[in-house]
């Protein structure tokens, strides 16, 4: 993607590989180096295998790119929207950049309200940013929140709230009804699937807390999209245009997506209802 889109912009790439052993490293190419890594935390244990792996060289970017294997699923226009501009101006601010999720009502993690959070498929932020978290596991295997019950999979003391765990269930199993979204690759949740269960449950929560604990830094989350027509804006006004870059709450940065366009088959029905809606 960066050298498609920002072929002047130097760039190093660490491929972190969890299905390989700690230890292993190669280089796969100019500039690209491969090392294996921890899966027991998914992404989160993987990244802070690469960033002991840069040690002290971490500072010497300018910005940092956090990227799963997924990071070009869902949404992948959004990606379209990364230029000099973008980079250039998240330099200038206390954000990391992503794509912004939410839930429709708050939940509570450890006792932190949490309804916005960045996708942990895509994050740019700055070295400073970053290295001030510690390890990016917040939710480990011994922290108490699993039951061992699939039935009733979380402790009644579970430091999260009900409507997280009614989130992760629904998510995850599809409990709940067919009203509610669920995950690509949901399952029943039996003895056999609840080891997957906790550690799928948990790696969700590692992400929203990444976002959490960066904003109790200072680091706010930067919606790709606000940010691409904040930079937009800036470039079309005269020279001694001073743009205000502070960064607004996350319900006014997702104001600034375009609604989907509709299929022809949403279109034709919207059509439908509307003659039927005159009769």
């Amino acid at each position: 993607m960066f050298a498609h889109q920002l072929p002047d912009v130097a760039h190093r790439m660490l491929v972190i590989d969890n299905s390989l052993p700690v230890g292993h490293g190669s280089d796969l190419d100019r500039e690209v180096e491969l090392i294996g890594a921890s899966n027991v935390d998914w992404e989160f244990s993987a990244w802070d295998c690469g960033i002991n792996h840069i040690g002290a060289k971490l500072h010497d970017y300018d910005l940092v790119h956090l990227a799963t294997s997924a990071f070009a699923a869902s949404t992948p226009d959004h990606l379209k929207l990364i230029d000099r501009g973008s980079l250039r101006s998240l330099l200038g601010l206390q954000g990391a950049l992503g794509r912004i999720d939410f839930h429709d009502e708050a939940i509570s993690i450890f006792g932190i309200a949490s309804q916005a959070w960045l996708r942990s498929s895509f994050i740019l932020m700055r070295p400073r940013q970053l290295s001030s978290l510690g390890s990016l596991v917040s939710v480990g295997r011994n922290t108490p929140i699993f039951s061992g019950n699939p039935r009733q999979p979380f402790r009644e003391d579970a430091p999260i709230s009900q409507g997280c765990q009614r989130f992760l269930l629904r998510w995850l199993t599809g409990d709940g009804g067919s009203k509610w979204t669920v995950w690509h690759s949901r399952f029943d949740l039996t003895p056999e699937t609840l080891p997957f269960f906790e550690s799928k449950a948990r790696a969700i929560l590692n992400e929203h807390m990444l976002t959490n604990r960066l904003l109790a830094n200072g680091c706010a989350p930067v919606d790709m999209t606000w940010l691409a027509l904040k930079v937009r804006a800036a470039s079309t006004e005269p020279g001694n245009y001073v743009p205000d870059w502070n960064i607004p709450d996350w319900r006014v940065q997702i104001t600034s997506r375009a609604r989907p366009k509709r299929t022809l088959t949403q279109k034709l029905r919207r059509q439908w209802l509307k003659l039927m809606s005159r009769q």
